[in-house]
């Protein structure tokens, strides 16, 4: 028998790309997904790439009656991969009750129903915004964990202590929080990728719809940050690394692995780039001139996060594999190819 995973915001950037991967490791899957920043589409690009078309559940997660529903209707499932959230660091700083109502609520709603229907494994989609502004890099899971400067980022952080609440309360829960840096990049196959709804919050997405002709213009937020070109480093890690760490972390639940009932690992590369760093690469990689102009700093943004990766390949046996150059190609292959669907619909 194949092992049931539900996977909320399945539909999502990151959860798309884990839903190939667990599919394409024999798991089968159950997608819930309120379509909120995602399209039902993708569900029929996943079955392209991998052949399977899972199961897709349009429900809102906030809604408690509706989830525990959910729960109850499908039944055997053996573990929970939560993606389900708004992620937008700029927009959670001017809207910051739509982050804490939906990712909390959401978070909640979902452990009481595992609670209740008695599904003890959980994979959390956690950031590694949890630091705050750390005083000292790179990041280690042993660095504690801060106020962040954004409302999303305090999402993950509550949410984390949460979820270690509820182990702590002779629950049955076992659970693995992944700290992601910054997933950018596309799957090879160019059928699904990151395409958010409006303005791009991401740095990649806006390259890329600049250099597409979707947007007139890249906004770098601020040049005054205390790096070495002025502009923020973030550590940029492949979304399909992160997608099969995700699958090793669950093998690590399935398989009782665990040294501890909740772990923590951050997911990165190691490596710091700067946002002209990115900039410049890609416009090398491509051959195209991006035209960008420099504006004030992005509220909620910090100088620099990178990742030290040692805890996720000791334990994990996980590293990641694609170097920037893939992640640049992968996408901008991305973005041509949606771009080209569109001509053609429109056409």
């Amino acid at each position: 028998m194949k092992k049931k995973i539900l996977v909320t915001g399945g539909c999502g950037y990151i959860g798309s790309h884990t839903v190939v991967a667990l599919i394409e490791n024999n798991f089968e899957v159950l997608i819930i997904d309120d379509l909120s920043n995602s399209n039902k589409d993708v569900i029929d690009r996943i079955k392209i790439i991998t052949g399977v078309k899972p199961k897709l559940l349009e429900v809102d997660l906030k809604d408690g009656f509706l989830c525990d529903n959910m729960f109850c209707y499908h039944k055997n499932i053996d573990a929970v991969i939560h993606f389900a959230a708004h992620k937008a660091v700029s927009e959670s700083v001017e809207k910051p009750l739509k982050y804490y109502h939906n990712n909390l609520y959401a978070l909640i709603n979902t452990l009481m129903a595992m609670e209740k229907y008695n599904i003890s494994n959980f994979i959390f989609s956690s950031s590694a915004t949890v630091y705050g502004n750390p005083e000292t890099l790179p990041l280690t899971e042993d660095n504690k964990t801060q106020r962040p400067f954004s409302s999303y980022g305090n999402t993950k952080k509550i949410a984390e202590e949460i979820i270690e609440d509820v182990i702590n309360s002779n629950s049955n829960l076992s659970a693995i929080s992944l700290r992601y840096f910054n997933p950018i990049g596309a799957h090879e196959s160019g059928h699904i990728g990151e395409l958010p709804n409006g303005i791009p919050n991401n740095l990649m997405p806006y390259i890329t719809q600049t250099a597409a002709g979707v947007r007139d213009r890249l906004m770098v937020f601020g040049n005054d940050y205390p790096t070495k070109d002025g502009t923020p480093i973030r550590d940029y890690i492949h979304v399909v690394d992160l997608a099969e760490a995700h699958v090793i972390a669950l093998k690590r639940l399935l398989n009782h692995n665990q040294e501890t009932p909740f772990e923590i690992f951050n997911l990165g590369t190691g490596n710091g780039y700067s946002v002209l760093d990115i900039l410049n690469t890609f416009e090398k990689i491509i051959g195209k001139k991006i035209n960008y102009t420099i504006t004030d700093r992005r509220l909620g943004d910090v100088p620099q996060l990178y990742a030290d990766i040692n805890l996720a390949k000791e334990k994990l046996g996980w590293i990641a594999k694609r170097d920037l150059e893939n992640m640049i190609d992968s996408a901008w292959k991305w973005e041509q190819n949606i771009r080209s669907e569109q001509n053609e619909i429109m056409n």
